[in-house]
This record gives C-alpha cells, sequence and structure tokens, in this order.
C-alpha cells in the first residue's frame, strides 16, 4: 500500500468525531441561504397572489404580472444556459456527484439555482423549494471542502451533510434529512454517515427555526386516531396512490424526452408560461408549489368535484413545469398531489358509505406519505418527513402501513423511483451538456455492508469480482478489525471498507448492491 493510500485512511478513520463538528458547521452556515431562500419564495408567492387578486381585465396588475414573467423568463435562460446543472430539482446532481460521474461548479450552481428557483416559483410554476434546497446545501458541503482543502471521502461527506441540512432547513425536519441520506443518496446504512449528517441537520433545523418558528410546516386541523375498522381505507388509498405515483413518474419521463427536442434554451424555459398564464386567470389556486393548498384541502374548503378537477390540473402543470428542467423540485408537488388524493378519498368513501366522521385530515396527510413513498421509493422518509411537518403523532401506524403499502404497489407495477430514474437520465445526458469529470482518477473510501444471506456471506474475498484497480483495505467483524487477504472468508455482517477511483464509483457500488447487499434468491 502507498504512502498516498495510506494517507487518505488514516486521514478519513482519525477524523470519525471530527467530521460530527465540521458537519454541524456545513449544517449551520447551510440554513441561512436555504433559509434565506425559503423566505424569498413566500414573499414571492405572497406577492403574486396579491397581484393576481387585483387583477380585473386588461389593466396595470395584469401588465405588471406579465412583465414579472418575462423577466422570469430571461433570468431563468441566462441560468439554464449558463450553469446547466442548476437545472431541475438538483437531487440527481447531487447523486452524480456522489457517484463520481459529474463535478459541479459550486460557485455558480449556488446563485444560479437560488435566483432561478424563486423566479420559476414565484411566477407561479408549479415546483418545490426542497430539491433547490438539497442542492444547494450539498454545494455549501462541498465549498467547505475545497475551502480546507480537504480529501475527497471528507468531501463526499460533506456534500451528503449539506444536503441533509437543506433538506431540514426546508422543511423543519431534521430526522427526515438525516434519513434521506440514507436511504436515498446513499442507500445504504452508515452509522458514520447518519451521525454527521444528523449534525448538520440539526444546526441547519436551529438555524431555520430561529427564523421561521417551532410552528410545523403545515397547518392542519387536530386530527384524532384514525378507528381500526377504518384501516381498509388505508390499505386501498396505499394501492391507488401506488399506481397514481408510477403514472406521474411515467409522465415526467415521456414529457422529458418531448422537451429534448426544443434544442433552444429560450423556448424551453418559456414552454411552461403556456400553461402558467391561463391558470393565473382561470385557476389561481392550482399555482406554485401548492403549500397552502395543502391546508385548505384538509380544511374542507373545496368541493368533491373541485378536487378532481384540481388534482388532474395539478398533475398535468407539474409535470409539464418539472420537465422542462428549470431549477425547482417535485417533493412539495408530489405531496400536494397526495393531499388531493387522499382528500378526494376520505370525502367520496365518506360520502357513499354515509360515514358522518370522514377524518379528511387524517386521509390528506396519509395521501401525502403514500404518494411519497410510491414516486420516490424512500418509505421511511416519507413517514418521518410528513409526521416532522405535521407535528402529527396520533396516526403513525396508518403513515406506516399507507406508504408500504404505496411502495409495494408502485414496485409490483414495476415503476422506476422518480431521482433514480432522473440520474440515469442526467448522467446519460451530461456529455450533451458538457458535464464532464475532472478527477476521476482521485482515490476514494467506500463502505459496504454484508447482508446476512448475500453472494459474500461466506465466500472469499477472491470471488468479488471488483472493478480492476479496487482494493478491500479493511474487514471489520464484530467490532474487530481483520486483516484482509484473498483467502479471507467474508461474513455476513462485516462492514468493508474499499478503496477505488472516483470514476469507478458507480461500477463498485452496483457490484457491492449485487453480491453484498442483495438476500440470495431475492431480486
Amino acid at each position: 500500500m502507498n504512502a498516498k493510500i495510506e494517507t487518505i485512511i488514516k486521514t478519513v478513520e482519525s477524523n470519525k468525531y471530527k467530521m460530527i463538528v465540521e458537519g454541524a458547521v456545513v449544517g449551520a452556515v447551510a440554513g441561512l441561504p436555504i433559509s434565506l431562500f425559503r423566505m424569498s419564495l413566500q414573499k414571492a408567492e405572497s406577492l403574486r397572489g396579491s397581484v393576481l387578486s387585483n387583477i380585473q381585465g386588461f389593466d396595470k396588475w395584469l401588465l405588471f404580472y406579465l412583465l414579472a414573467v418575462a423577466v422570469s423568463i430571461g433570468v431563468l435562460y441566462i441560468c439554464c444556459k449558463k450553469v446547466p446543472l442548476c437545472g431541475g430539482s438538483g437531487i440527481p446532481q447531487v447523486k452524480g456527484e456522489l457517484l463520481g460521474k459529474i463535478e459541479q461548479p459550486w460557485m455558480k450552481v449556488l446563485p444560479a439555482k437560488f435566483i432561478g428557483g424563486v423566479c420559476a416559483i414565484g411566477t407561479g410554476m408549479s415546483l418545490g423549494r426542497e430539491g433547490p434546497s438539497i442542492q444547494m446545501g450539498s454545494m455549501v458541503g462541498k465549498a467547505y471542502a475545497r475551502l480546507r482543502g480537504k480529501v475527497l471521502n471528507e468531501e463526499k461527506m460533506l456534500i451528503t451533510c449539506g444536503a441533509g441540512a437543506g433538506l431540514a432547513a426546508a422543511f423543519c425536519a431534521p430526522l427526515a434529512g438525516s434519513v434521506f441520506a440514507l436511504e436515498e443518496l446513499h442507500k445504504n446504512f452508515s452509522t458514520e454517515i447518519l451521525i454527521a449528517t444528523m449534525a448538520a441537520s440539526v444546526a441547519a433545523d436551529f438555524v431555520s427555526s430561529s427564523i421561521f418558528g417551532l410552528e410545523p410546516v403545515f397547518h392542519l386541523p387536530e386530527m384524532t386516531a384514525l378507528p381500526l375498522g377504518r384501516y381498509w381505507m388505508v390499505i386501498l388509498l396505499g394501492i391507488i396512490l401506488g399506481a397514481i405515483g408510477v403514472l406521474f413518474n411515467l409522465c415526467i419521463d415521456k414529457m422529458q424526452d418531448f422537451y429534448k427536442w426544443v434544442r433552444f434554451t429560450g423556448l424551453k424555459v418559456s414552454l411552461p408560461y403556456l400553461m402558467v398564464i391561463p391558470l393565473a386567470l382561470l385557476c389561481p389556486v392550482a399555482l406554485g408549489s401548492g403549500h397552502g393548498l395543502v391546508s385548505q384541502v384538509a380544511a374542507e374548503e373545496y368541493m368533491l368535484g373541485f378536487l378532481v378537477l384540481l388534482l388532474l390540473i395539478k398533475l398535468a402543470f407539474s409535470v409539464f413545469c418539472f420537465s422542462s428542467g428549470v431549477p425547482g423540485g417535485t417533493f412539495l408537488p408530489m405531496l400536494v398531489l397526495g393531499a388531493l388524493t387522499g382528500g378526494i378519498f376520505a370525502l367520496g368513501v365518506g360520502q357513499l358509505l354515509g360515514y358522518e366522521e370522514m377524518h379528511v385530515a387524517t386521509f390528506v396527510v396519509l395521501g401525502m406519505t403514500g404518494s411519497f413513498s410510491a414516486i420516490s421509493r424512500a418509505p421511511i422518509t416519507g413517514v418521518i418527513l410528513i409526521t416532522e411537518m405535521t407535528g402529527d403523532f396520533t396516526n403513525f401506524l396508518p403513515l406506516a402501513l399507507v406508504a408500504l403499502i404505496a411502495y409495494v404497489m408502485a414496485d409490483i407495477l414495476n415503476g422506476e423511483p422518480i431521482y433514480d430514474q432522473l440520474t440515469v437520465r442526467l448522467l446519460g445526458e451530461r456529455k450533451a451538456y458538457g458535464m464532464t469529470m475532472v478527477h476521476r482518477t482521485r482515490k476514494v473510501l467506500l463502505h459496504c455492508e454484508v447482508y446476512i444471506g448475500s453472494f459474500m456471506d461466506g465466500q472469499t474475498i477472491d470471488k468479488m469480482e471488483l472493478p480492476q484497480g479496487c482494493l478491500i483495505v479493511s474487514v471489520e467483524r464484530r467490532g474487530r478489525e481483520v486483516v484482509p487477504g484473498g483467502n479471507t472468508v467474508i461474513e455476513g455482517g462485516d462492514s468493508l471498507t474499499l478503496l477505488c477511483k472516483q470514476g469507478d464509483i458507480l461500477k463498485v457500488e452496483e457490484r457491492l448492491d449485487e453480491i453484498c447487499r442483495s438476500i440470495k434468491g431475492v431480486n
């Protein structure tokens, strides 16, 4: 083992507790721009609502709104043209960087994502703040790592910390930010990642709460525990949400295929306004992220027929806006779709069966959880996120049930998780956007837990067939380190540390998923 590799390993091992402190620093720093982003969106959406409510025919208020749209199109054109990686959700970009496939210029992405997101969402596009917040948080982590001269492993850890902090600050959800890093970004459990990201998420949430207060993000009517006799409704709702989630992801994929034929960036960012402007005049409640719409549905402010119409409009509108590639996320739109579905389901079934107590607010929350689970295939993050956003723990069991049913239904229908789908598309198109790696040969350490019953449980290291140049540098077994060699037998429960080139991360992770993180006989 050469001196450079030994230095990388020793640096990472000696900085285990230091990373917790640095994660907290990254979280606190990331909390400031993300809180400012959240505040800017609130101001922009409030201003848009005031302007639209004053429009009476072709008057000065309509001209003011159209001028704002024109300026927004110009800004979005510049952002997406000059900084292609600022477009879309931002989560696929973070995943691509963690996989070693793209290199994001943090100095450009941060301001472009902030400004572009405010313009797109502020003028009415059906997009969310969470994706931009996660990407901006990750870029704060990368900036900290680059300015401090961190090795690649530390940089990736700090990027993860920043991403978790972004979600925590966007939704006042520190636990969801921590779990999101494991379930969505890394797709495996690591104590080191969990603790460092938790420190970042808590710090970011503290900053955000200092500005916005300690109230939950969603202000819903008081909810009572759902009677056990209604749990059949939870199962049925989960099945419906699983199907809708697959449909949503499929529509996103097909609409992005359509937008690929639009070569001119200015036209691409302008097309969503073909829906924005008519909706601004005819159905302004459908505009924007839909944050306030969740509370309105839960409070039963709309009739069943209008909710069905609104669901169809919001589904088509969200797909059309997001697929254009302008800066903005899918979390809030997918939660709104779930809330509308849950509200429609509760009212429809309640009226059909003559229930006096329809539990509409409860089914709105269940709808959000199931929708998130079906679309993102991250059920644990969904349950924790919705619980933190609503502040309600009375229905934790049905939340878990609807998340599980929606997940299974989406899996049965062979739906691809939204962020995996978007990441594959991004990596496939990165050359067209000039997104190339400049540090593909930098060394990075990977960690992998060997599942009991996996292919490698009971096999020797030489059976792993890893990409050339990838080395097993450590095997930890029941708290003790085993010196690895080709004839070393791996056991279920072992924790492996591997060294590979940054450009090989994706291939190595795919191989580890196949032989270490999958139970034999289970696909």
